[in-house]
């Protein structure tokens, strides 16, 4: 696909923007406190639909996988997470709105499909909300309290598979892990156990040395390590490994871009890092055969 320049529409800074499953459709979040959906293909772009229901700016929206429906959710300053659902094309209504955080929610990711329809939401409350949809349409709620007292900033859930297993062999119970960053510099990882989430990295990993902007979970496709980058205000990329369960997380900085880096996103096929730093670049990197990180391109505004 050529790379294209989209018109959104908002009338105020973007934040995110997040393409479907299928690569048909963007959303974008914005602090005009509205969510966009617009339509894409390689001749151009079309506006969709503009979602209205936040009180303040909205910092992320996340698709679920299709096979849940055309789910949207999305998380504000207002304190809000909304469920959006598509009912007829391009119509689409709040289906629950979730106000359990007492200030800004500051990041959403929704579970792999596997663990059913699933989100995570990290507030400034320092607070950690899973919301988890039971089949009569109500939803079950698990929580980490003060997961970073300070703030939360960024979650991302592990894949299901567990490092090293077979994909789609069935044997092995789905991996319910998250990880989080805050505003005490560290990333911690999460892990469910019984119906509670206890910390499962001790102790927290501290490299970093101002706010954690962001933590992304790669997908590991069965490879024999599980790998999280983390992106700060110091203006470093971390890349953390563990070998097999309860190793020590090791981390390993990627680069210092000089800038606060602001996110951090992998491939579907975990192989591929992108970084957008506070200089308006945005980077892809891989990991060579001896295991240095290596810059593979710059993307073009």
């Amino acid at each position: 696909m050529p790379s294209q320049k989209i018109e959104t529409g908002h009338q105020d800074v973007v934040h995110d923007v997040v393409m479907d499953y299928y690569g048909k459709r963007l959303a974008t979040a914005s602090s005009d406190t509205t969510i966009k959906v617009i339509g894409v293909t390689n001749s151009g772009s079309q506006h969709l639909a503009t979602l209205s229901g936040h009180q303040g700016p909205v910092w992320q929206v996340a698709w679920a996988h299709p096979k849940f429906g055309s789910v949207l959710a999305s998380c504000s300053y207002d304190g809000k997470v909304i469920i959006w659902k598509e009912g007829n094309q391009n119509e689409w209504t709040q289906s629950h709105v979730f106000s359990e955080h007492k200030s800004s929610v500051n990041s959403i990711s929704w579970a792999p499909h596997e663990l059913g329809l699933s989100l995570a939401c990290g507030s400034s409350d320092g607070n950690i909300s899973v919301f988890t949809a039971r089949v009569d349409g109500s939803w079950e709620t698990t929580r980490i309290d003060q997961a970073h007292p300070v703030g939360v900033t960024s979650v991302s859930w592990a894949p299901a598979a567990a490092p090293g297993a077979l994909v789609g062999s069935g044997l092995l119970e789905p991996v319910q892990k998250l990880v989080s960053g805050g505003c005490d510099n560290t990333v911690k990882v999460w892990k469910l156990y019984n119906g509670s989430w206890k910390m499962d990295c001790f102790p927290a990993l501290h490299k970093h040395t101002d706010w954690v902007r962001d933590v992304a979970w790669a997908p590991n496709l069965g490879l024999p390590k599980s790998t999280i980058a983390s992106a700060s205000q110091d203006g470093t990329v971390i890349i953390w490994t563990v070998a097999k369960e309860g190793d020590q997380w090791e981390g390993k900085v990627l680069k210092d871009f000089k800038t606060p880096v602001w996110r951090v996103s992998w491939s579907l096929t975990g192989n591929i890092l992108a970084v957008a730093d506070g200089n308006n670049s945005v980077t892809l990197w891989k990991e060579a055969v001896d295991g240095e990180w290596q810059q593979v391109t710059t993307v073009e505004p």
